[in-house]
This record gives structure tokens, C-alpha cells and sequence, in this order.
């Protein structure tokens, strides 16, 4: 019977990045949403949207981005696929989310590219 290994590596390492940014985009999109005057927004940005729409945006990717982590934490193969599309979409997100708190942004849009770029470096295994 073959038993489930645990994550180790580049794997872990995106597992807990994943878990700490959808935890982080979760709770910028609560207080986004909860209140949207704590934002500043640059003036003439050219990409200006709502506040509270992006809050939800956050919201629902941070949760779907921690339950990846989670996932990818007990090794689950198409965690790893998701892990890299999700993270991708929370790099955009955060890329558009500059004007309104551009150091945080600029944070977890760095976390996104480890998080791909763990995932994609992944482990190595000896073919035999």
C-alpha cells in the first residue's frame, strides 16, 4: 500500500507562501471591503475600479489561494497546477492593486513570483 508523502523542498517552501499571501489578500480584501476610505487611490491610474469590487476580488482569491496551500501542503499533484494559475491571477490582481496600497501590493506581488517560481522548480527526481 503506498502511503501520501508530505511536501518537502521548493514545494513546501510555495505551500507556505501560498498559505501566508491568500491569508494577507484575504485581509486586504476584508478591510477594502469593510472600509474603502482607508485607501488612498492615485488620481489619473489607468486602471480605475471600485474599491469594494476589488475587495471582493481579494477576498475570494485569498480564500481559494489558502486552500491551494493547504492542498499542495499534503503534495496533491494538480495543487501544484493550481498553485501556479492562482498565483499567477493573484501577481495581475496585485499588479492592479498598486495605486491603492502600492508597498503591500508590491509584496505580495513578489510572493506570487517565488510562489510560481517554486512550483515550477519544483523537485527533481532521478529517472531510473
Amino acid at each position: 500500500m503506498a502511503s501520501r508523502q508530505r511536501a518537502s523542498g521548493w514545494t513546501l517552501f510555495a505551500a507556505v507562501l501560498m498559505i501566508f499571501g491568500g491569508v494577507m489578500t484575504f485581509l486586504e480584501g476584508i478591510s477594502a471591503i469593510a472600509k474603502d476610505d482607508v485607501f488612498v487611490t492615485t488620481r489619473n491610474y489607468v486602471f480605475s475600479y471600485d474599491l469594494t469590487g476589488w475587495g471582493w476580488i481579494h477576498l475570494i482569491l485569498g480564500i481559494i489561494i489558502f486552500l491551494a496551500g493547504i492542498a499542495l501542503v499534503g503534495n496533491a499533484i494538480w495543487a501544484r497546477m493550481v498553485g501556479v494559475v492562482l498565483a499567477g491571477l493573484g501577481a495581475v490582481a496585485n499588479f492592479l492593486w498598486i495605486p491603492h496600497y502600492p508597498f503591500w501590493a508590491i509584496t505580495l506581488l513578489a510572493i506570487d513570483i517565488f510562489i510560481i517560481w517554486a512550483l515550477c522548480a519544483g523537485e527533481h527526481r532521478a529517472v531510473t
